[in-house]
Order: C-alpha cells, then structure tokens, then sequence
C-alpha cells in the first residue's frame, strides 16, 4: 500500500475585492515585503503579490515578483495557512536582499500570522497633498 499524498492546490488572486479583503487581514511586515493573511471561506491556499511603482520601474518590479513567486511556491504547500489568502506586497529593498534571508523572513512571517500575532494595525492615513482644516 503507498503512502500517496495528493498535490496541494495554490491558486492565484486575481480580483482587487481579493486583494482589498486581504489587507483588512493580519499584517506581519518584514524588511523586503509586507504579507498580509485572511481566511477565504474554504476556497483553500491563495496568494497573490503586488509590487507598486513607487519600489522602482518595471523591470526592478518584475524581478520582485518573479522572487515573491518562487517563495510562496516553494513555502506556501507546507506552512501556508489552510483556507487562508496570502497577500506579499514588495517593499523597496526587497531586490537587494539575500534570497535565503527572505525565505527565512517569509517562514517567520508565515509562522507568526499562523500564531495570530500580526503587527499593530496601521493608523488611518492623514489626507495628503491637502490643508489640514
């Protein structure tokens, strides 16, 4: 008798509701990328990635996600959280950072938001670019 273990399917965000409900979510922030967890519902492991252009210009911001890919590939099927989406969001140093560095940040922050302990939520956002009245 084999031990034959079915695949874990991951399947990608691609809907900004997704992306919006995840970042009401835990918040555990690391120096190259914020992840953001919610439960789905039982829709299963999600994750999706965003990099915004203030990180660099495409092609920096591209090498980023192709590096946030791979990390949640490699990571997500044995410590994602089940039933959960996984939201990275690129922060600027995450180009120049050590791979591995990142996969050990990426198992911390997974092991933290799996542990309920997110980073304090952010304060509301002053109006920009506006007088304060």
């Amino acid at each position: 008798m084999s031990s034959y273990l079915a695949p874990v399917t991951i399947s990608v965000l691609t809907k900004r509701a997704d992306f919006l409900a995840a970042n009401r979510g835990l918040r555990v922030a690391r120096p190259g990328f914020v992840l953001l967890t919610r439960p789905n519902q039982g829709r299963g492991k999600r994750f999706g990635i965003t990099v915004t252009k203030k990180v660099g210009n495409a092609v920096v911001r591209n090498r980023i996600k192709r590096r946030f890919r791979e990390l949640l590939r490699d990571a997500l099927p044995q410590q994602g959280l089940p039933d959960h989406d996984h939201v990275l969001i690129g922060r600027a140093g995450g180009i120049e950072r050590d791979f591995h560095l990142m996969r050990d940040e990426l198992t911390q922050a997974l092991e933290r938001a799996a542990a309920g302990k997110g980073d304090r939520p952010r304060s509301p956002r002053a109006r920009s670019g506006k007088a304060q009245r």
